[in-house]
């Protein structure tokens, strides 16, 4: 009798040790992947940071040069005041609707920064100051910097998504509560091609 109970006991603290092993590894995995997702959007941040910190100098090489462009200037100066304002915590990684705004307004930025780049085109001398030419090959470093942060995030995202969805991950994950992570999404209207007519 007593064997017998020994032996139902041992099968039963085996169990639970197997479910804490297998609740503690996925747990433990859980946590490594989100610490990942939120590593790269660190990373995502740094580099719209980087952007943020060059705009200015851009902005003051060209004022010099283009005075009556001011509207152009205006338009990126108040983008990037539109985004400096505004306060992005690293839980848009978890919500698509912040995720998108945050792209939203980065991308405004893009779009007053090309149109700053096509107003240069106007100024042969401005073309070729040294100092222009140094801003713009730091923004254009910077906006190739974007894009590979954004994908590495990206990565990180499907990574962490991919494992949380996994069975008994999705057991665990459910009752710890780890959301799955948004993407970065390609502007509206990308996927078409644009047209040029001559």
């Amino acid at each position: 009798m007593k064997k017998g109970i020994l032996i139902t006991l041992g099968i039963i603290v085996g169990i639970i040790v197997l479910w804490f092993m297998i609740f503690g590894g996925v747990y433990n995995g859980l946590v490594a992947r989100e610490e990942g997702v939120t590593s790269a959007w660190a990373q995502v941040e740094n580099v719209y940071q980087r952007r943020m910190d060059l705009v200015p100098n851009l902005v003051q090489t060209v004022k010099g040069y283009a005075a009556h462009e001011s509207e152009t200037l205006q338009n990126v100066v108040e983008a990037r005041s539109k985004i400096s304002q505004t306060n992005i915590s690293s839980d848009a990684i978890s919500d698509p609707s912040k995720l998108q705004a945050f792209q939203k307004m980065q991308g405004q930025l893009s779009s007053a920064l090309s149109r700053l780049m096509v107003v240069v085109e106007r100024y042969p001398d401005l073309k070729a100051s040294k100092n222009f030419l140094a801003l713009q090959s730091q923004l254009e470093g910077t906006e190739n910097r974007i894009s590979v942060e954004r994908r590495r995030f990206n990565e990180a995202a499907r990574n962490f998504n991919t494992y949380r969805r996994k069975f008994p991950n999705v057991i665990i994950s459910n009752m710890m509560d780890f959301q799955k992570k948004a993407y970065f999404k390609s502007d509206e209207g990308a996927q078409k091609a644009p047209q040029v007519q001559f």
